[in-house]
């Protein structure tokens, strides 16, 4: 066999350094191999390394992990074919619903959850003597995750364990770092020149289309013979760029093959073979293509320039798709397939200028994911993230989220610290705990829920297959009876898949084998209890419609969602809506299932909270009084209270005053004056020393509780207000010395010359005003003042008709100044009154005349 993997592998870039990773691994625990794309790590590293003397012989086994399905099945029947063997004999996979592995398989190709699954039931990995990290920089949730723990492993139970992580573009210093300053081994590889054309998409234009056109242009101007990978976001741009090719006419020798993770695996296949000799292909990919593939005959690549990456909220616990753009590093790779086996060249859909603005490197899916199942996994592993080594942390808001909703399903206990034993059969099952959770609560309600619940979690493990609604009873119903929904060879494969992780999962849950329907004794409950059960994965989703608002739906998280009004569970009363687009404030429904009222309150019996609300209502102006069953957001039951609790009604008026502003409150200029005197002498005397009150806005609406709630007795509503004693509850803040010392300090009035007694008004500014008729003021020299002489009144000196004709703090000043010209103005103006020449002698009077 040995001379069979030489001359299958005598041409590839990596052999040159194979010599040098056996060194390097065989004198540490670990090591670092970068290689381009095409140096043939994939395929000729576990090979090489399979006669290594630190694998014992044959006694243990190489497990290397694959980011994509894809990838893993085709890097094992390529390295088998190299062996000249079959798949399952030397080199196989193990994936989630397909292993090809048998007794004698000593390489075992991986995807990397399957890593985890391995780790729990073994935690020293006995039997496995290396692990390979394939495509590292990829940095997928669960290729850190494995990684992290198998260094522990290395470092507490497996010294002899043997770690390589491969990849073609990642920061190897950093890897090498933190699997304790490893060997880095690199290869040059080898490619050939590929031209790179920039061709920018004009503002509007779908992505998709502007790939067909290129593609229609790069078989005409490509190299001869040349086959063409372009790269689209998702299966949907895929499907929709195929049907504009095939509209513009194809020639009779090119063939257009889509290559995705949900298609079967005999359309990949097609992708990934050569094209027949005197014929091309046209290969439309998702991100799957980017690497660990190799797909012959590729001359030309068109590159859209984005890709679907999982975006997680912690906020909302959403996680949607969105479309990003790629990284630096990933275009590269893109533009590196063109020049595999000869001269190539790539298009891009952007300019140079983007090309530069791109990020270098994708973000880790650790920084943005869902992190429930890490955690759950961390959990059965007993370990602190905080301890284990990582590249980067996990964030601790997302993790602490995940946390909570691990308690929340019952998986941890109440402190968040160890598994219940409800977790434990989670963490068996190898799913998302939302849907772990909804299993384990169906097993205990007996086989016929647990039936129906697997059939609804293997509904989440693949591509959507039924349109024109959102309920989930019809993709279930398709499950029943046997079609193929709707997509074609594709959809096909995909309710296939489903039907294949169904009875993958009831084998987990201990089932029979057999569905009801297919002569199984198990009664498995009608399409309507889809609703039910899927609740206990997502109780926090459940919906309950708007009061008159077909559509419209409040979660139980306190979010909004909607669904069209054409959708036939637009007019349910409750839903559990499982597929949201994310949105925080009013989500997408995409996949629901409808849900009894009464179901939800035998389910959650214990959440449900009944209680007394008593709030302000803004729409009515209001203090409202009902007595309301809650679960979460969601309010069940809602009656009027009758004689609320005073202690209850106050504080809602409060918050009622908060909202409306101090304005709603009975002022009066009287009142408004008397808060001023004491905002002056706080100024004059100091806030601190004289102990006077802050009377300001901002300080009376954060004390409402100390000053006004004594007074709010019987007041419910806006209405109410007016009959409040606004002055009492203000005064009220001053005891009887320092309400004597106001009235000493910062008088109402001061008297005047003519004998009367004016009003000070002390809320147009920080002086006090005197607003005086001049007549009055006659042989007054000093200015009045108060604050114990400390601060002279501003004088506004008024006509006879009331008028300001002078302001001024300097009485005598006024006098002799400015007196003299505004005598002689006055005097024309009212000539009935005395405008004596000297002020200082005259009588002073507020009569148009002194008396005699």
């Amino acid at each position: 066999m040995s001379s069979a993997v030489s001359v299958a592998s005598a041409e590839l870039p990596i052999e040159p350094v194979l010599p040098e990773l056996r060194r390097a691994l065989g004198a540490a625990g670990s090591a670092v191999l970068q290689a381009p794309p095409g140096a043939g790590k994939t395929t000729r590293v576990p090979l090489a390394l399979l006669d290594e003397p630190w694998l014992g012989g044959e006694h243990r086994r190489v497990v290397m992990l694959e980011p994509r399905r894809l990838a893993a099945r085709a890097a094992a029947m390529r390295m088998a074919a190299a062996r000249r063997e079959g798949v399952g004999e030397t080199v196989g996979y193990r994936m989630r619903l397909d292993s090809r592995v048998g007794p004698r398989t000593r390489i075992e190709v991986v995807t990397e959850g399957v890593l985890i699954r391995m780790l729990h039931d073994d935690m020293a990995l006995d039997g496995v003597g290396l692990v390979i990290f394939d495509e590292f920089h990829e940095r997928s949730l669960d290729a850190d995750l494995g990684l992290a723990l198998c260094l522990e492993v290395q470092r507490s139970l497996r010294e002899d364990l043997k770690l390589l992580v491969m990849s073609a573009t990642l920061d190897g210093a950093a890897v090498a770092r933190l699997l304790g300053d490893a060997p880095i081994v690199t290869s040059e590889g080898r490619s050939y020149p590929v031209e790179t054309r920039y061709r920018e998409r004009p503002a509007g234009e779908p992505v998709e289309t502007g790939v067909a056109a290129i593609v229609r242009d790069a078989l005409d101007a490509g190299p001869d013979g040349g086959d063409v990978l372009a790269f689209l976001p998702g299966g949907r741009e895929i499907r929709r760029a195929a049907r504009l090719i095939g509209d513009a006419g194809l020639p009779p020798a090119v063939d257009v093959h889509p290559l995705y993770g949900d298609l079967p695996p005999a359309m990949q296949d097609a992708a990934l073979r050569p094209a027949p000799p005197g014929r091309r292909k046209i290969v439309l990919a998702t991100t799957i293509a980017e690497t660990s593939l190799t797909i012959e005959g590729v001359r030309v690549v068109v590159d859209g320039g984005y890709a679907r990456a999982p975006r997680f909220d912690p906020r909302t616990g959403m996680t949607r798709l969105e479309t990003v753009r790629v990284s630096q590093a990933a275009s590269d790779q893109r533009r590196g397939r063109a020049g595999r086996t000869a001269p190539g060249v790539c298009y891009r859909l952007w300019s140079e200028a983007g090309q530069r603005a791109l990020v270098p490197q994708s973000r880790p899916e650790i920084l943005d994911a869902d992190l429930a199942p890490l955690a759950l996994d961390l959990a059965a592993w007993g370990a602190d993230p905080a301890a284990l080594p990582w590249l980067d942390r996990p964030p601790e808001g997302a993790y602490a989220q995940a946390a909570d909703l691990l308690i929340r399903l019952g998986a941890l206990d109440p402190d968040g610290r160890r598994l219940t034993p409800r977790g434990r059969r989670m963490v068996a099952l190898g799913i998302h705990p939302r849907l772990a959770a909804m299993l384990v609560r169906a097993r205990e309600e007996g086989q016929g829920a647990a039936v129906l619940a697997c059939d609804i979690a293997a509904l989440f493990g693949e591509r959507d297959v039924v349109s024109g609604d959102g309920d989930l009873r019809s993709r279930l119903a398709l499950l029943r009876g046997g079609g193929s929904g709707r997509g074609g060879a594709a959809a096909e494969g995909a309710v296939r898949r489903i039907r294949q992780g169904a009875v993958a999962l009831r084998r987990r849950l201990g089932l029979a084998a057999a569905r009801a329907e297919d002569g199984d004794a198990v009664a498995v409950p009608p399409l309507g209890e889809a609703g039910r059960l899927l609740a206990y994965a997502y109780a926090d989703r459940i919906a309950q419609r708007r009061a008159d608002m077909p559509g419209e739906f409040r979660l139980s998280n306190g979010s909004g969602a909607w669904l069209p009004t054409t959708d036939p569970l637009a007019a349910a009363d409750f839903l559990v809506a499982a597929d949201l687009d994310g949105d925080r404030r009013r989500a997408r429904i995409f996949l629901a299932a409808p849900v009894d009222r009464a179901a939800i309150e035998e389910a959650f019996a214990d959440a449900i909270v009944a209680e007394d609300v008593v709030r302000w209502d803004r729409r009515d102006g209001a203090v409202a009084a009902r007595r309301q069953r809650r679960l979460g957001a969601l309010v069940l039951d809602d009656a009027p209270l009758p004689a609320p609790p005073p202690a209850r009604v106050v504080p809602a008026m409060l918050d009622g005053i908060r909202d409306l502003g101090l304005a709603a409150l009975p002022w009066t200029p009287e009142i408004e004056n008397w808060r001023a005197r004491v905002a002056f002498l706080r100024r004059v005397e100091g806030e601190e020393e004289a102990g006077w009150p802050d009377l300001s806005d901002a300080a009376l609406l954060a004390s409402l509780e100390a000053w006004l709630a004594p007074f709010l007795d019987g007041v419910t509503r806006r209405a109410h207000l007016a009959r409040v004693d606004l002055g009492a509850a203000l005064r009220a803040q001053l005891d009887w010395a320092r309400q004597q010392r106001l009235d000493t300090l910062a008088p109402t009035h001061a008297a005047v010359p003519s004998g009367r007694r004016i009003p000070l008004d002390y809320t147009t500014g920080e002086t006090p005003v005197l607003a005086v008729k001049l007549q009055e003021m006659f042989g007054a020299m000093a200015t009045p003042s108060i604050a114990g002489g400390r601060v002279p009144l501003v004088v506004h000196l008024l006509s006879p008709a009331g008028r300001p004709i002078q302001v001024t703090q300097d009485l005598a000043g006024f006098w002799a100044s400015s007196y003299r010209a505004v005598r002689a103005e006055m005097r024309g103006r009212y000539p009935k009154h005395d405008w004596p020449e000297d002020p200082l002698r005259a009588v002073p009077t507020h009569r148009a005349k002194p008396r005699s």
